[in-house]
């Protein structure tokens, strides 16, 4: 009889039985599932079974958290079933018939776009800047810009632009590139086909409208006798990027599969490419402009509407669960091509200030539970977090637990949208979110050009209305137990779910003193940062436990401690370790690494072994890791937290393996 036979049989009755699934794998703390009807699983009860510790859905998937036993659980769970497990690649594929049509464009967006938000992040940064050296008049300038008056401050201006427009208006080749890797086409084909969207042989976009019809014909004209084809650029376009990338591909995989393989290196490439130049220069772009530019027509005459009042406060405040759903990918999209088409964007001041909301309702709560030091580990910096652009710490953390920040947070983001699309407060670039969002305002107001500094003005007030309605209200409906069914005055607040949790260990702790302490030394030299930064929210609201993360920069994973290796993937993404103190840590490289099945990981050790502080365990190829497109951020959890006090190092900074990160004490 299997450890977990029970719990796997009340699990399989809760989740429909075996009839209901339709693949079944695990990872390094979850089971797997992918429901025929998702419907019929009873979450009430599955909450119930002691050895979960929560669950969740995501991109098709409905994922049962277990904790670091959940090999033998697994393998209880197939023996009661009677089911097969498959792979992770079958389940990620098995997946998709749960997503309907608009769930699968949009998880498609997001993986196009995610890769490219690091260049995205720093173009807006470096145009933000420039906004301020050229386009801001002062006062004790003499009403002239720092440009306008400074040499070193224009030669700066001047070179910044480089890279400005290598991230904007070159972003076709970026798309382009994403959609090819990840649908496993060639991606250097998808480069050159970015390049060509862009070539300086091409009329710039940005001049298109400038530019008669006879002088295009004339100058910028591809003549091949009966017929001419439009020499236009495609500068900062992303629907004609998106539509090329896919013809790309497809036209790859269609002469892949019938042209043989002693002679695919040279007619493959020749064939998929070419045509899809032709097409994206003669048909896909002519056609994508025209779509983009509609999209964006359309919520730039809402946003400039005399109704605009009521699409702005109804954006400002529906954008955070846009982010829980993932819908709000597709903005970046509209964002680029509002950019492309007016200059600016009335969008993105509006995220900009969700952000800044949601921050300020965990601040109340920070207020309101003061005092609570444990959950001050996730709420102080998840209100950082937010205020620099990242929300989802704070939203997954602490405002959905709670419920009635995040309502506070929405109506205050709402109110805020409402009040800077009244003032048609706009954005120059996108990418910069939060507080330094200011950055990427126009100085002036609407789509013409102004003078002054209004948008700044402006827009320093939406942000204080964005900081001081959330926690207004967040206060308010605490007290008066608005929204708000778990965490009333009177109540004693709960921290997380390891405070509550029951589970049955997978190692029994040792006996040791109380008062015992152990250091848990980083296993990976590179950036520490607290565990509410985690971007998996599983970690960041330490359902599997406390601790910290880190981002490695050496890919080296060394022993925390002296103790035992209790568990190893065989895909060596995720390692278990318990103490000679009876501490157990996981330590998991990356997030949703176990789709690479061990690629690039190599380890040193095999379950069972014991092993001395600061010995090598594991080696992993941390470029590997990125170039499939995973975070290389690694949780490093304290599983069985409930049995000690552990006190992480809250702190974001560099660190050397062999550091202390992480106290545990004996209770």
């Amino acid at each position: 009889m299997g450890k977990y036979d029970k719990e796997a049989k009340e699990l399989l009755s809760a989740i429909g039985g075996r009839e209901n699934v339709s693949a079944v794998t695990h990872c390094a703390t979850r089971m797997r599932f992918v429901l025929n009807d998702p419907k019929k699983a009873d979450e009430a009860t599955i909450e119930n079974i002691p050895v979960v510790k929560g669950m969740f859905t995501n991109a098709g998937q409905f994922q049962v958290i277990i904790g670091n036993d959940v090999p033998v659980f697994y393998n209880d769970f197939i023996a009661v079933s009677g089911l097969s497990g498959v792979s992770k690649e079958d389940a990620k594929s098995a997946a998709k018939q749960n997503q309907n049509p608009v769930q699968r464009v949009i998880t498609m967006l997001a993986e196009i776009f995610t890769p490219l938000l690091p260049a995205i992040i720093v173009g807006g940064l470096i145009l933000g800047f420039r906004n301020i050296l050229e386009g801001v008049q002062f006062g004790f300038l003499g009403n002239q810009t720092i440009v306008a008056v400074s040499p070193f401050w224009n030669g700066v201006n001047s070179f910044l632009w480089l890279p400005g427009e290598a991230i904007f208006h070159f972003l076709p080749v970026g798309i382009t590139w994403s959609i090819a890797r990840r649908m496993g086409a060639t991606e250097i084909l998808g480069i050159v086909l970015g390049i060509t969207l862009v070539s300086p042989q091409l009329l710039n976009a940005y001049s298109v409208n400038g530019t008669s019809a006879a002088e295009i014909a004339k100058n910028w004209s591809w003549d091949f006798g009966f017929f001419q084809v439009a020499k236009i650029g495609y500068q900062a376009q992303v629907i004609p990027a998106m539509m090329a990338g896919f013809l790309l591909v497809y036209l790859e995989r269609f002469f892949r599969k019938r042209i043989p393989e002693s002679v695919s290196m040279i007619f493959v490439p020749f064939f998929s490419l070419l045509p899809t130049i032709i097409a994206a220069h003669t048909i896909l772009g002519p056609i994508g402009w025209k779509i983009g530019s509609g999209i964006s027509w359309i919520v730039n005459t809402g946003l400039e509407s005399p109704l605009n009042w009521l699409f702005g406060g109804i954006f400002g405040a529906v954008y955070a669960p846009l982010v829980i759903t993932g819908l709000h990918h597709t903005t970046l999209a509209i964002d680029s091509q509002l950019i492309a088409d007016f200059g600016s964007t009335n969008l993105w001041p509006m995220i900009c200030l969700s952000n800044i909301a949601q921050g300020a309702a965990v601040l109340a709560v920070v207020i309101a539970h003061r005092g609570n030091k444990k959950e001050e580990q996730i709420s102080v910096p998840s209100v950082i977090s937010a205020w620099l652009g990242v929300t989802e710490p704070a939203m997954f953390g602490i405002n959905l637990k709670y419920v009635y920040p995040f309502v506070a947070a929405m109506i205050g983001s709402g109110i805020a949208g409402m009040f800077i699309t009244i003032m048609k407060v706009r954005a120059n670039a996108i990418g910069v979110g939060g507080l330094p969002g200011i950055l990427a305002i126009k100085n002036s107001l609407g789509v013409g050009k102004g003078t002054g500094a209004q948008g700044y003005v402006i827009f320093l007030i939406a942000m204080a209305i964005a900081i001081v309605v959330p926690i207004v209200l967040t206060l308010f409906f605490r007290k008066a137990g608005i929204f708000n069914k778990i965490d009333r005055v009177e109540q004693t607040i709960p921290v997380g779910l390891d405070e509550v949790d029951e589970t049955p260990k997978a190692t029994e702790a040792k006996v040791v003193a109380a008062g015992t302490k152990t250091d848990v030394k980083a296993p990976f030299t590179g950036q520490l940062l607290p565990l509410a930064e985690a971007k998996d929210p599983v970690f960041a609201q330490g359902t599997m436990g406390q601790g910290v993360v880190i981002d490695p920069s050496e890919g080296k994973l060394v022993a925390p401690f002296d103790g035992t290796v209790s568990l190893l993937f065989p895909t060596k993404h995720a390692i278990g370790l318990v103490s000679d103190t009876g501490v157990e840590v996981l330590i998991h490289v990356g997030l949703d690494t176990v789709e690479l099945d061990g690629k690039g990981f190599t380890a040193h050790v095999k379950q069972g072994d014991a092993v001395k502080a600061g010995q090598l365990l594991l080696e992993v190829d941390l470029n590997v890791v990125k170039e499939a497109g995973y975070t290389t951020q690694t949780p490093v959890i304290i599983t069985n937290s409930t049995d000690f006090q552990v006190d992480p190092v809250v702190a974001t900074k560099p660190v050397n393996a062999g550091e202390t990160v992480v106290t545990v004490t004996s209770l």
